[in-house]
């Protein structure tokens, strides 16, 4: 069996602060917000793996396509031998960049899940016993230090996640990557594009209601973890287009004039008949967008990637 390690650079009880945090100015905030991590706890992480296989949501099945047809050519064009994932989960999708990295040395997982790191490190030492597998338990927004690892090195940032940050978050994150990175590195970048409105609602909005169960998860969690009463039935699921910002945003609409009580925070919280809490932004990309988003944080786009429908793109960018 290859070399497995995990490493924490989060501290033990990060996350609850966090936590705390996120909703107490979320929900004394105008608009009211929760950012859209808190939906992955291991329920809302099963019906997130529900929603990539429904026939609405393109996105996953889109950027498969694309590792499947050009991992040859990312191989070819960074010759890396560490790769780091962030935000890797399962680490499911980089297998086609494993299996084609043939100078690949060292396997980075990074994500906030000590068990889905765990699962997935410990899985993929077993199968590949040549490889190092060096999995961080890390919040990839927040400063990151990786494991010294060889170079080139490969950081990708897959299935569009980068578009659940704001427009200034994305500068932020932009620049903390390049700062990891040294001349021969490389990022790989997930974005789903700007397309048809109702293609894109209906991805965020399906038939069957998973995505619906998915966004009121999010109360579930906090009821959990901070003792409040939200009550799910109570509010409705909304995904609307944004076309002055394009992105999708999700929303829980109050049916109700409703106080919620959160006792971990000392807080009641007023919601009005149809006010709205805003639970994620998935923003959608051009490729002129991603370009200059890329080139502000220092790093010149070198490869783009589309699948055959034009829904999604990989993007392949170098230090400058």
């Amino acid at each position: 069996m290859s070399p497995f390690h995990l490493t924490r650079t989060l501290p033990e009880d990060a996350t609850d602060a966090a936590l705390r945090a996120d909703v107490h100015r979320g929900l004394t905030g105008r608009p009211k917000t929760l950012p859209p991590k808190w939906f992955y706890d291991a329920h809302g992480s099963d019906l997130f793996e529900k929603i990539t296989e429904l026939p609405e949501y393109y996105p996953t099945r889109a950027e498969r396509e694309i590792l499947v047809a050009r991992s040859g050519d990312i191989a070819a064009a960074t010759r890396a031998r560490t790769l780091v994932e962030l935000g890797s989960g399962s680490s499911e999708k980089t297998r086609h960049l494993l299996d084609t990295l043939t100078d690949l040395h060292t396997y980075v997982p990074v994500d906030v899940s000590e068990s889905a790191l765990t699962q997935a490190g410990q899985a993929l030492a077993a199968e590949r016993p040549a490889l190092d597998v060096h999995a961080l338990i890390a919040d990839f927004t927040a400063e990151l230090t990786l494991p010294e690892t060889p170079g080139p090195r490969l950081v990708a940032f897959l299935g569009g996640t980068i578009g659940n940050l704001l427009p200034v978050e994305r500068a932020a994150f932009l620049a903390s990557v390049r700062a990891l990175l040294a001349p021969g590195d490389a990022l790989l970048l997930g974005t789903d594009l700007v397309k048809d409105e109702e293609v894109l609602v209906r991805a965020y909005d399906d038939a069957a209601g998973v995505t619906a169960a998915f966004n009121k998860n999010v109360l579930t969690v906090i009821n959990r973890e901070l003792g409040a009463d939200f009550e799910p039935a109570a509010f409705d699921h909304v995904a609307a287009w944004d076309a002055e910002h394009e992105w999708i945003e999700m929303r829980l609409r109050s049916r109700t004039a409703q106080t919620v009580k959160v006792p971990a925070l000392d807080l009641a919280v007023d919601f009005e008949a149809g006010e709205e809490l805003r639970t994620e932004v998935s923003a959608k990309f051009r490729h002129e967008g991603v370009r200059r988003e890329l080139s502000a944080a220092g790093l010149d786009l070198a490869h783009w990637w589309t699948d055959d429908a034009g829904r999604f793109a990989l993007s392949l960018s170098v230090v400058r």
